[in-house]
């Protein structure tokens, strides 16, 4: 068993589905490599060896291991730290010997310094077979790269090539009793000292992998401003050189529903010493870096739990024989496996198109960060990878997540009683989506993020949003050279915007016509707060219209992915239509 070379699906998307030319001119500007690979081609067959041996040992040792690690648990904790237990250990052991930990990573630490989508696809095959072991494993190149990108090089270099051998991995220490998603009502502290240094106090709560020995924390300096404008960020770590004991305690690991295989901390500060990163008060931009790029790295996940659980879910029925046949020939079960198997090949090709879009960002951004200039060139594409990866970030960690949720009941279903069972891997699927539906910001978080990005572009220019839908009709590309796929498509997106823009007028209500195309009229907190409660349904609709313009994209490029455009558009319109009756547009 292979997730990778043995899935026809996940072959199709990386020959076609990311942007390898863009992708391999930001990474490798110049042939040979210092690998000694001669030519792109070369390149995506190393690329392709590294995803099929990680995609071999998720499938086998990791995805065998899985029951053990959920029952054991994933360590103790003695004398403020956490300590991994044999199950962990072998993870550890095993992702340090493919060098895992170092994909991302640039070569003058030990790292591969490959593009950052291997490194989704590899959480998204470790969260295939276990979520926990994916999210234990996401907490050392995570943390390795915000180390890299925000600390002085002599930081980079004392810390990055220990997490690379698995010798220390890392946290991101936001949430504290009290204060979720309101980060602005952090109470943490940090007291600055005469070397330069600070001294943390307080307590976070529900840290994933908060032992890991390094941690990002988001703190208050004395006198500064309420709100997000006051919150700077500091590097703390657990062991400092001159203390005997550890720089902050990890008090507990928390009792959870799923992912019982992986750490959940409350950490306590008490003096603890830490460094400021960057300058003060810009510590939730510095952290929303991470958190997005988490919140892409958490739709893979969940898209790792879909295709388990389906998976699953269709090899048993397929064996299980009812009424004389395999259940799965039975007409309801037959549609039903097959409305599951589209929705997850819909989200898998939204993904694999958004990580495309990211990896050139987040090259590009780094390459910003370390003040060096683009070429024009790279200035438009990072524009473009900019807009995209904006625009998806809450969309794919919402639509991912709840399906992930609502396609593992299906799939305890699909087993029955068995489903219920603990010997049968479906349960463990089903408890551990709850996770990704909430870490990286619930699902409603994602939707008013989505709506503001909405609100703001339709701020920004109300003539060109109206005029948009107005003034452009899908009829006239009956008129054009369009393909069959793109004349669908603008179909049903033209719906889309119609209905939307009539919600929007609907909560809005501008006095006048006019007050469409002034955007002082938008800035109504009243009017928005009324448009917030549709922010659900919005995302939702948002999701959907994604997913088609993706499968539209492919088709474009493969007439045999037509099918799946087709038998996803049939499968979401009923969605859309109780959306638009939701709204209430008549």
């Amino acid at each position: 068993m292979n997730y990778f070379d043995n899935e026809k699906e996940w072959l199709w998307l990386f020959e076609n589905g990311i942007d390898w030319d863009a992708i391999i001119n930001l990474y490798y500007p110049s042939f040979p490599t210092e690998d000694g690979l001669e030519n792109k081609e070369e390149v995506l067959d190393f690329f392709k060896e590294l995803l099929t041996s990680t995609g071999h040992w998720a499938a086998t040792s990791v995805a065998e291991r899985s029951m053990k690690l959920d029952e054991q648990g994933p360590g103790s904790i003695e004398n403020g730290r956490t300590i991994p237990g044999e199950a962990l250990s072998e993870l550890y052991k095993e992702a340090s010997e493919l060098q895992v930990f170092g994909l991302p990573l640039p070569r003058k630490f030990g790292g591969l310094e490959t593009p950052s989508v291997l490194l989704m696809i590899l959480l998204e095959q470790l969260s295939r077979a276990c979520l926990s072991s994916s999210t234990q494993v996401a907490f050392f190149t995570s943390i390795a790269e915000m180390v890299h990108r925000y600390t002085d090089e002599e930081t980079a270099m004392r810390i990055v090539p220990k997490i690379i051998e698995g010798k220390l991995s890392g946290s991101m220490n936001l949430t504290e009793p009290g204060c979720g998603s309101d980060l602005g009502m952090i109470k943490t502290s940090a007291t600055p000292c005469e070397d330069g240094s600070y001294l943390l106090n307080g307590n976070k709560i529900f840290i994933t992998n908060g032992g890991g020995g390094v941690s990002f924390v988001l703190a208050r300096i004395k006198d500064a401003p309420e709100g997000l404008k006051g919150i700077s960020l500091f590097l703390c770590e657990q062991d400092v050189e001159g203390k005997d004991e550890p720089n902050y305690i990890v008090a507990k690991n928390e009792h959870k529903l799923g992912m019982h295989g992986s750490f959940t901390c409350e950490i306590v500060y008490e003096n603890s010493k830490s460094h400021l990163v960057g300058d003060p008060g810009e510590g939730f931009k510095y952290m929303l870096h991470l958190m997005n790029e988490a919140r892409i790295a958490v739709g893979m996940q969940a898209l790792g739990l879909i295709e388990a659980s389906i998976g699953y879910a269709r090899t048993y029925a397929d064996e299980r024989v009812q009424f004389d046949r395999p259940i799965s020939d039975l007409p309801l079960m037959r549609r039903n496996l097959e409305d599951f198997e589209t929705e997850r090949d819909a989200i898998r090709a939204l993904l694999v198109d958004t990580i495309s879009h990211f990896d050139i960002f987040q090259k590009l951004d780094l390459k910003k960060n370390q003040s060096q200039d683009l070429t024009k060139e790279e200035e438009n594409l990072y524009s473009e990878a900019n807009l995209w990866t904006r625009k998806r970030t809450p969309l794919v960690k919402y639509y991912a997540c709840e399906a992930a949720t609502n396609l593992t009941t299906k799939a305890v279903q699909v087993l029955g009683g068995y489903g219920f069972m603990k010997e049968y891997p479906v349960e463990r699927f089903h408890r551990d989506s709850f996770g990704p539906l909430l870490y990286e910001g619930t699902s409603q978080i994602q939707a008013l993020m989505a709506l503001k990005d909405v609100v703001k572009y339709a701020m920004k220019d109300p003539k060109r949003f109206f005029s948009n839908v107005l003034f452009k009709h899908p009829t006239t590309e009956l008129l054009s050279d369009a393909g069959e796929c793109s004349i669908a498509f603008k179909k049903v997106h033209f719906r889309f915007k119609k209905n939307m823009i009539a919600l929007l007028v609907k909560c809005l209500r501008p006095e006048l016509a006019t007050d469409l195309l002034n955007p002082k009229a938008w800035a109504n907190e009243e009017k928005l707060n009324g448009l917030m409660s549709h922010a659900e349904t919005l995302c939702q609709a948002l999701s959907y219209m994604e997913t088609l313009r993706v499968l539209c994209e492919h088709a474009k490029k493969d007439e045999s992915r037509f099918d799946l455009y087709q038998r996803y558009e049939k499968l979401i319109r009923p969605r859309l239509e109780a959306i638009y009756c939701d709204w209430d547009i008549r």
